[in-house]
């Protein structure tokens, strides 16, 4: 005992030394490594344990489907769950096979209708109830010729004894080693297509009713400003002036919204006839030259072209221009300028390029591809002092489309926008296909 305490003691006194405790730090950081390093081994081999047992428990499955095999799987239980009518035809136009939801609606049974023409069980008919087979309209027949898919037909499907329902109807080609087939899926649109005609017919039916009093109003407020009801002095004059103003955006709202109501009933009517162009700008003009006035624009026109006849309807066309014209004044700083331009289009002899440009704000960038959009409004802060729909540009491209021409525009940011749109120039002959108000 006495031996161990005195090497004890003689090993203390040895560590005093800087070098001995150096060594004996060395000693111990190895030691300690080493049993990291084996606690890291130990623990290695229990995460390699654990991700084992993951793998045991999800083993690969054996013998799965593949892609193809569970899309086709995955397809068949779709189309008879769906409830979507789907059919498939061949290329002798025969019925071939069809999901449960076409059985339902088309009152179709398997025994009966497979192998059966389909101009004798399905009947494809247009809209406006013509029969389209047997024509070049037939869309199994716009497939197989051009080998093309069609999407969103709309179409009236069924037998004569059974209600037809109203479908939009995609047609695919599907080519196999045997045969040609057409694949139809179509979707029942009735409902839908009610429930538009029901929107449109309140439209119209409302704007069509706010004309007569808001004329009536606007009729009464132009006899008080011509004092056939007795003198007003000058603040009864500006207070009627700014209800005329807002009374003929009413009434400027309306006629656009019964416009549009018309288009998308499809009751857009086109008088087209000979049309002079520097005559009719010349009435727009002198007819917002009170608002240029009070807006402090100096408008102009410059017609260059060699005769300045157009085949246009005159009224659309002052729409258009009114559009334009009336734009480019509120969004031009007082002491700008307004020019409406017509000459030939230099891409095309037949038509005119006509144009209305402006030493205004210009087009802020994010709002340049919206620029036709329906009910758009503009960012520009003069947007919310000068009023609008967001209707003007969207009828104004509808009107120039309708004649055969195109609408786009040219804009820099604070310092003006150029609006260009084509017309046909007048022929003697009209063009193909275009009747003349003389040829209704």
């Amino acid at each position: 005992m006495k031996s161990a305490s005195r090497r004890s003691r003689v090993k203390e006194r040895a560590l005093t030394t800087p070098e001995a405790r150096l060594a004996s730090d060395t000693e111990d950081s190895a030691q300690r490594s080493s049993s990291s390093l084996q606690d890291q081994a130990h623990q290695g081999e229990e995460m390699v344990g654990k991700k084992k047992v993951v793998r045991e428990r999800h083993p690969p499955e054996r013998n799965a489907p593949s892609e193809m095999e569970l899309l086709n799987e995955c397809a068949g239980k779709f189309l008879a769950a769906t409830t979507d009518v789907a059919f498939l035809l061949d290329s002798h136009f025969r019925l071939r096979a069809f999901n449960p939801a076409a059985a339902a609606t088309l009152k179709w049974e398997a025994a009966e209708v497979v192998g059966q023409g389909c101009a004798q069980i399905l009947r494809c008919r247009s809209l406006d109830r013509k029969l389209l087979c047997g024509t070049s309209d037939c869309p199994l027949v716009r497939v197989l010729q051009g080998g093309k898919p069609l999407a969103n037909e709309e179409t009236i499907l069924g037998l004569e004894p059974v209600e037809g329902w109203e479908a939009s109807v995609s047609v695919t080609p599907i080519v196999t080693a045997e045969e040609r087939y057409v694949f139809f899926l179509a979707r029942d649109i009735s409902a839908l297509k009610m429930a538009n005609r029901m929107r449109e017919h309140f439209v119209s039916m409302v704007s069509h009713e706010l004309r007569t009093p808001l004329n009536s109003v606007h009729g009464f407020i132009e006899l008080l400003l011509r004092g056939q009801m007795g003198p007003l002095n000058e603040t009864q004059r500006e207070y009627l002036g700014y209800a005329g103003e807002a009374l003929q955006q009413l009434l400027s709202l309306a006629e656009d919204v019964l416009f549009m109501a018309r288009s998308d009933a499809g009751r857009f009517e086109m008088r087209l006839q000979q049309v002079n162009i520097e005559v009719l700008a010349q009435q727009v003009l002198e007819g917002l030259m009170p608002l240029a006035y009070k807006a402090e624009i100096v408008m102009s026109k410059e017609i260059e072209l060699n005769t300045p006849l157009v085949l246009a309807d005159p009224l659309r066309i002052k729409q258009v221009l009114s559009n334009l014209l009336g734009n480019a004044i509120k969004f031009t700083p007082p002491g700008g300028m307004v020019i409406l331009r017509a000459r030939p289009d230099p891409d095309d002899p037949q038509m005119a390029l006509l144009s209305v440009q402006d030493t205004g704000f210009g087009i802020a960038p994010e709002d340049q591809p919206h620029v036709f959009e329906r009910f758009y409004q503009a960012t520009h802060s003069m947007q919310s002092r000068m009023g609008g729909y967001g209707l003007g540009l969207t009828i104004a491209r509808l009107i120039v489309e309708q004649h055969g021409g195109r609408i786009w525009f040219e804009t820099v940011p604070n310092r003006g926008t150029t609006f260009y749109f084509t017309l046909p120039l007048y022929r003697e002959a009209p063009l193909p296909g275009v009747k003349t108000e003389a040829g209704r």
